[in-house]
This record gives C-alpha cells, structure tokens and sequence, in this order.
C-alpha cells in the first residue's frame, strides 16, 4: 500500500490564492504597459492602489472561509500601510504569515490612506459585535485573555474583520493624492465593505 504525504490544511486555500494572484499580477503588468505608453498620472495609480487593495481583500475573505478562521485588517494611516491578521486557537491576534500577499504593504509616499468604520451610510445596527467576543477597538474580550503573561509585543488588533462566515465589518477606505503645491487636482477613490464581499469601488472623486 503506497502511502502518500498528507495534505496541508491550508492547502486549499493556497491553490486558490496562487491562481487568483497569478491573475492580479497579469492585471497589474498590463496596466504598468499601459501607463508607460500613454504616460502615467496620479489618477492611475490611486485607482491601481485601490484595486490592488479591492482584490487582496477579497483573496483575504476567501482564505478565511476556506480554512474557517477569523482575519483581521489593519490599517496604519499615518505609515500609509495595512496588513492582515489572523485570530489564532488562543484567541490572540497574529500576523498572517502564510502568504506574502496579505503581509504589510505601504503605498506611495504622495498617496494618503483614510479609514472610516463610523456613520457609514448603510445600516451598521446588527454588528458583529453584539456577541460580545469583540470588544469596540477589535481586540479579543478582556474576559477571554490571560493576562499576566510577559511575552514579546503582540501586532496591533485590526479595525476590520474578516469572519469564517463571509461576513466582514462595514468600513469605507480612501485612497487618494493630494498635492502639497502646483496646479496639480487633487484625486480619491473609495473602497466600500458593508456585510460581505464584494466590495464595492467609488471614484475618482474630488472629494474624500
């Protein structure tokens, strides 16, 4: 009887990933032969940096549901960086190492990053946390956390998540350029999350 190597765990969610960012890549070396022909703008790279973060999100809500885990966003407005985390058995944030796509990323040094999880115009009043496991800041509930362990810094808690179920936090996210000087116009597009994915995409806009 032959016996052959177990599958990882992950393994599904890796052959999915692998295939779905084959095809970003493609998308995104066709656009740079794009903007090199015809000249790029600060139009087309705010829109490449948001669809960028609109596929990866979308790679991250499926990765979640195919190995059941709980996934978090973090953005850092002020590094112009996000990155995913993943909710491990001990109810502790870490981050997500298993594939490079969803490690940190920071975004052109002209560009800004804008979350909003507050006043959103869909309805917001069943949230994911009325089961009270999340406390308001994203963080794991004090009440199922050992405290009094000194171990290494533990990675920021996300604003978002991203449930095993499909379900998401409702969150708006702006990318944008603003120029400091010149005649330059200012340009934003926005990334909408309501329930679950799809996500949706807003812009240009003049406006934030």
């Amino acid at each position: 009887m032959t016996n052959h190597p177990s599958r990882s765990f992950y393994s599904p969610g890796f052959t999915l990933l692998e295939v779905m960012l084959v095809l970003v890549i493609m998308g995104l070396a066709a656009s740079a032969i794009v903007m090199s022909y015809g000249g790029a703008s600060h139009l087309d790279d705010v829109k490449k940096q948001s669809q960028r973060f609109e596929v990866v999100f979308n790679m991250a809500s499926d990765f979640a549901v195919l190995n059941q885990q709980t996934l978090g966003l973090r953005v850092e407005a002020d590094k112009n960086t996000y990155h995913f985390l993943r909710l491990d058995d001990e109810q502790q944030w870490q981050l997500l190492t298993e594939d490079s796509t969803f490690a940190e990323f920071t975004l052109p040094e002209e560009m800004i990053l804008a979350l909003k999880l507050d006043d959103l115009p869909w309805d917001t009043d069943d949230n994911l946390f009325d089961n009270k496991v999340f406390d308001e800041e994203l963080s794991v509930s004090k009440d199922s956390v050992d405290i009094g362990k000194e171990e290494e810094k533990k990675p920021q808690p996300p604003q978002v998540l991203v449930l095993s179920s499909g379900e998401i936090t409702p969150f708006s996210l702006v990318f944008g350029f603003e120029p400091e000087f010149g005649s330059e116009q200012a340009v934003y597009f926005r990334i909408n999350g309501e329930d679950s994915i799809p996500l949706t995409r807003e812009g240009p806009l003049d406006a934030p």
